[in-house]
């Protein structure tokens, strides 16, 4: 069954190891076979992958597009391992990801790697507000002797 793609003015996508951007006009199109298809949206550019989350999601993103989870593994399981060692909570995603990438469904590890960046960014703004809210004033009593 043909994938169905809709693109807006000026959208782009990667398709294969080709990068398509739409003209003027809204576009639409059909994709028949199994080359890795990507829209703008859920493409991740190196220089934004400014987390331990999106790192990982950066690592699977290379190895759909390059359809070889061997050339990224040692990559991507480093990134992992950092970031349970950081952050166990987050393992239950890590799993998700890991059997995604097992079954070979690499288009779907990138979607729960989606939801681990969310993940992260929920832990993170907790650490910022406990840490926020912990944290006396300038000026404030600290409860120690001067």
């Amino acid at each position: 069954m043909p994938l169905k793609v809709e693109l807006k003015p000026g959208e782009k996508i990667i398709l294969g190891s080709a990068v398509i951007t739409n003209g003027d006009s809204r576009a639409r199109f059909m994709v028949d076979g199994n080359a890795p298809l990507l829209r703008e949206k859920d493409i991740l550019k190196p220089e934004t992958a400014d987390s331990p989350a999106k790192l990982v999601y950066l690592a699977i993103q290379m190895m759909y597009l390059d359809q070889d989870v061997e050339k990224h593994h040692g990559n991507y399981f480093s990134l992992v391992t950092d970031l349970l060692q950081a952050a166990p909570s987050l393992a239950p995603e890590i799993k998700n990801i890991n059997n995604n990438i097992l079954t070979g469904a690499l288009y779907k590890s990138l979607r729960a790697a989606r939801a681990l960046i969310l993940k992260e960014e929920e832990l993170l703004n907790h650490v910022r507000t406990v840490s926020h809210t912990s944290v006396p004033n300038d000026g404030e009593d600290s409860g120690n002797p001067a």
